[in-house]
């Protein structure tokens, strides 16, 4: 796969070539855990990439679940991307201000509502502003823009179908938290979670995909990492993690290396550490 691929990662180099493209599309879809004591949109408001819109993932979510952030109706992503001029024929380019974090949750979103034309951008904002590249901090025009989607019913999973997995060995669930985390060892942040894993799952840990600038490693490297864990990548996967984020930077890798049949679940450990009656695995 190419080191510019817009249809999953594409390189600063990439994005300032085409920032001037018509149909060009860049979203900052920053998003921080309490504890990192950072405001996404603040951040935003101050310096971005020219022309980028905020995808807030929290506010563009379904509002009718009390997990957090789920995947938006369709009808609620179609009206807030066409609120944001985001439409039929763009070209999305969508980053981060961690280097690699959130982007990628944005990235498998579009994907889920049949939208493909969308990289994430490989090192984020950390890498663009490092490089000394043109920011600005005034909110760009946006004029309505018509989307249609297709949901990809496929591409997500419910906590009835993980457990099923769990339970039956038929997709094989690879979880992207820490290793202490996965293993029990450390508290989860939310209140009210059962420390560890759902029972028969992998765990490669996001970080272990990304170089220290915050860009994702080769595709040899990202499957070396994946093998090293014990996942066979000859069999389908579901990702998971803490609340449905880092799972998308497992998809992402997992794409980049030509591996189709993912899908992500959506609850992850928010979910699946809340319920007594489902199984959970330490050590």
């Amino acid at each position: 796969m190419p080191a510019d691929d817009p249809k999953t990662l594409v390189s600063t180099d990439w994005l300032a070539a085409h920032l001037s493209d018509p149909d060009l599309r860049i979203l900052d879809a920053s998003y921080y855990l309490a504890d990192m004591g950072r405001d996404a949109k603040a951040e935003y408001d101050a310096a971005h990439i020219p022309g980028a819109r905020f995808f807030d993932i929290d506010e563009i979510s379904d509002h009718r679940s009390a997990l957090p952030h789920m995947a938006p109706p369709v009808e609620k992503f179609m009206s807030r991307m066409r609120a944001m001029g985001v439409g039929d024929g763009h070209q999305v380019v969508v980053y981060d201000g961690m280097g690699l974090f959130s982007a990628a949750r944005v990235w498998w979103l579009f994907r889920l509502m049949g939208k493909t034309e969308i990289a994430v951008l490989d090192g984020g904002f950390p890498k663009w502003q490092a490089e000394g590249r043109e920011v600005e901090d005034l909110p760009p025009m946006m004029r309505d823009r018509h989307m249609t989607v297709q949901r990809q019913a496929h591409l997500v999973k419910d906590v009835t179908q993980v457990a099923a997995a769990s339970k039956l060995g038929d997709w094989q669930i690879v979880d992207a938290r820490s290793p202490g985390r996965f293993k029990g060892e450390e508290p989860e942040a939310r209140p009210g979670l059962r420390a560890g894993h759902i029972p028969g799952a992998f765990n490669v840990h996001y970080a272990t995909l990304l170089n220290a600038d915050g860009t994702m490693k080769e595709p040899a490297e990202l499957s070396a990492a994946f093998e090293s864990a014990g996942v066979d990548l000859s069999k389908r996967v579901i990702t998971t993690c803490g609340s449905g984020v880092t799972a998308a930077i497992l998809m992402l890798a997992l794409e980049r290396i030509g591996h189709k049949d993912v899908s992500l679940y959506d609850g992850s450990w928010a979910e699946w550490g809340q319920f007594e009656q489902l199984k959970v695995a330490t050590g």
